[in-house]
């Protein structure tokens, strides 16, 4: 049976994702959907980009589009300098692209742009990079940006009383719309956790890659999953995010 794994925040750790990816002995059948965030963090976030644009042509992928990402896009594209996103980690971004040639950038940027905002399978499972707020579901929301920024998908999720059934009608109507939801973008080691969380039909699987935490994947259809070590092991002399707490 084809296997599909979802793969959590990367933030720029290329060498987590190479060590990650080769514990997971593909097949060619098998799918690979990143959750996004690729970039901002560790000293290896274009090179990420350039290895993502890589195995697109030799592994069966699927990318969507989390906030640094969309970030990153608009500062190649319009030269955007956000204090914020420079201190959660566009500054080591920036400087992975000083040496690169403007074909590069075109590449990235073309890459960038074409990034999924969500994925719906025919099991009726969502993968996105955050959440979504419409009552409808995500394909309603007013802004698009939402899907990659929104964290109260995840915030209900967790704070829900497991007494309530699906029929009560108080329990959440996003809830309902989907078989499971997969997301990344809050760190699970916010919670004391570096292993992938489900919290009622939601699995998260960020598990702090950004920070102190490994990068995961998870196999969806068994619940198994991989990890690298802890990212900052791979990069000894940087910090990554770990001067904040988001």
């Amino acid at each position: 049976m084809p296997k599909t794994y979802v793969i959590g925040d990367i933030h720029g750790g290329l060498l987590a994702l190479k060590d990650l990816l080769q514990k997971l002995d593909l097949r060619d059948e098998d799918q690979l959907i990143f959750l996004g965030d690729y970039v901002d963090g560790w000293s290896d976030s274009a090179h990420v980009v350039s290895y993502l644009i890589q195995i697109k042509e030799e592994l069966n992928c699927r990318f969507i589009r989390g906030n640094h990402d969309d970030l990153v896009l608009q500062w190649l594209t319009t030269d955007f300098n956000n204090e914020k996103w420079l201190q959660h980690g566009g500054k080591s971004t920036k400087k992975t692209y000083e040496n690169l040639d403007q074909t590069t950038i075109d590449l990235h940027i073309n890459f960038l742009d074409n990034l999924e905002d969500y994925i719906i399978d025919e099991q009726n499972r969502l993968f996105l990079h955050a959440g979504f707020s419409n009552m409808s579901g995500p394909q309603f929301e007013y802004h698009e940006d939402t899907v990659y920024w929104d964290r109260t998908l995840w915030e209900m999720a967790l704070a829900l009383d497991n007494r309530i059934t699906k029929e009560d009608k108080t329990y959440p109507k996003r809830l309902k719309h989907f078989k499971e939801i997969y997301i990344g973008h809050t760190p699970v080691t916010r919670l004391g956790k570096t292993e992938p969380v489900n919290a009622v039909n939601i699995w998260n699987v960020d598990t702090g890659a950004a920070f102190k935490g490994p990068l995961t994947a998870l196999e969806i259809n068994t619940k198994a999953f991989y990890q690298s070590k802890p990212v900052h092991e791979y990069y000894p002399d940087e910090i990554g995010r770990n001067f904040s707490k988001n």
